[in-house]
């Protein structure tokens, strides 16, 4: 049995970059679930399936083999024996993404396969519902939250850097409507853990927190 992390929280609260800095020091390997639905809706694109065909996705579903492994460094995600890694950040390929992660049975599907990651490695893991749902016996389950005020400025930031105009209150409002869609989807609603250590990133930086992760999971 591998060892786990879970980070779960609400959409700009930088848990992916903190997830990957907390496995790179403790030499564990870094989950992104994120990449494994994106697996997922590129092997319904492969077998031809539509996003409204809801029935056929449930159906299908079970036929994809999805795994995560490290290589030189490299996060590299298997689709049935294949690295489809240079596949999977397609447009296309989002789209899907986003209208089959809400079938019950690629989640389902997903989850099994995620259990099955952390039961043979050590992973940090971070989504919505990862302490929670797919890993409720983690060693360390952390709720990594920043107010909806400092998430909008740092997705502000990182867009005007790189030149797409904004406008930061309606950023904001777009976070807390996420929010609110997370936490009162019918299936694994966002939420914290009993067991979880919740985390306030609003007045520290990125470094600050993966550190308080790594000392939390030392103890």
């Amino acid at each position: 049995m591998g060892k786990a992390i879970a980070i779960d929280g609400p959409a700009g609260a930088g848990k992916s970059t903190i997830a990957k800095m907390v496995a790179k020091e403790l030499g564990f390997i870094y989950v992104d679930t994120g990449a494994m639905y994106r697996a997922m809706a590129l092997f319904m694109i492969k077998k031809g399936i539509k996003a409204e065909e809801s029935d056929k996705i449930s159906k299908t579903c079970v036929e994809a083999d999805i795994t995560i492994k490290h290589e030189n460094g490299e996060q590299v995600v298997y689709l049935n024996g294949e690295n489809v890694n240079g596949l999977i950040r397609t447009e296309e390929v989002g789209n899907m993404a986003s209208a089959s992660s809400v079938n019950g049975d690629v989640r389902k599907k997903l989850v099994e396969l995620q259990q099955k990651l952390a039961s043979e490695t050590d992973v940090v893991m971070d989504g919505r519902d990862i302490g929670t749902v797919v890993l409720p016996n983690a060693e360390l389950k952390v709720y990594l939250t920043a107010s909806s005020k400092v998430r909008a400025d740092r997705r502000y930031k990182e867009l005007t850097a790189k030149g797409i105009d904004c406008d930061i209150d309606t950023i904001e409002k777009d976070i807390i409507d996420r929010d609110y869609r997370d936490m009162h989807r019918e299936i694994s609603p966002l939420k914290q853990a009993d067991d979880a250590v919740l985390v306030d990133s609003s007045d520290m930086t990125i470094n600050e927190v993966a550190e308080k992760i790594i000392q939390l999971f030392r103890k």
